[in-house]
């Protein structure tokens, strides 16, 4: 109090009994009728799910009383490599809160205002949850489509640097995400790098490769495959990450 050069003072103005009596009486009313409302929203927005899963031909499992309060909620669990169940997606069918709330309308073919329905989706979850278990299950050896880089181009000498980045240019070309390790290593030093970080594809370019115009593709499981024509290359790989396979 003397900090502030003053005095403060608290003042209680207690309501009137019977008003006060009253007051709650009405909110408790006002209550018992939100309450029934939302519990007749809620168990038909279960009824439109449970029709929708029929629908579509969806198997589920029933957690009762999991849902929120105002609605039925979807929950999408994954099975991660080593068998663990993480709940991801939530999906909620909301008939009153935000409808009711905000007084959502529109206009039907008739017309007439209609009351929407809300769907509340979060589809990732945790963001970093989600990454995180998607790292670990693939164990950082993702499928070519999610591989933060596809391909990488490793020259044997400096003098075929050049033509190193005009193959990744060809790869680029058809969307692809590829590097060239034009660094000062030995080759084998390049490949072993490439395959600890998990890179899909490594393609050694030498002065053979150069002159036929061939790749002689290497994957990160140490299989080599046939040489085949740069741009033959290009489009095999382009439409395998168009395909997302995930074997």
């Amino acid at each position: 109090m003397d900090r502030i050069g003053g005095s403060l003072q608290a003042k209680l103005w207690p309501k009137d009994p019977g008003e006060r009596e009253k007051a709650l009486a009405e909110a408790e009313e006002r209550c018992d009728k939100v309450v029934e409302a939302v519990r007749a929203y809620s168990e038909r927005a279960e009824q439109l799910t449970r029709e929708a899963f029929a629908a579509a031909d969806i198997s589920y499992e029933l957690k009762p009383k999991d849902g929120t309060f105002y609605a039925p909620k979807i929950d999408i669990y994954i099975d991660d490599a080593l068998g663990r169940e993480w709940q991801m997606a939530t999906i909620q069918i909301d008939l009153t809160m935000l409808p009711e709330r905000f007084d959502l309308t529109y206009i039907d073919e008739d017309g007439k205002p209609q009351r929407p329905i809300a769907i509340h989706r979060a589809i990732y979850g945790s963001l970093e949850r989600f990454i995180g278990i998607l790292i670990e299950h693939f164990a950082g050896a993702f499928p070519l489509w999610l591989a933060p880089v596809q391909a990488v181009v490793i020259p044997i000498a400096d003098r075929h640097i050049e033509a190193a980045g005009e193959l990744a240019g060809v790869l680029r070309g058809r969307g692809l995400r590829v590097e060239v390790d034009g660094s000062s290593n030995r080759m084998q030093y390049k490949i072993r790098t490439a395959q600890e970080q998990k890179v899909p594809y490594m393609v050694v370019l030498g002065d053979r490769e150069i002159e036929a115009r061939t790749a002689s593709p290497r994957t990160r499981s140490g299989e080599q495959q046939p040489a085949e024509d740069w741009e033959a290359f290009a489009d095999r790989l382009a439409a395998e990450s168009k395909a997302r396979g995930v074997g």
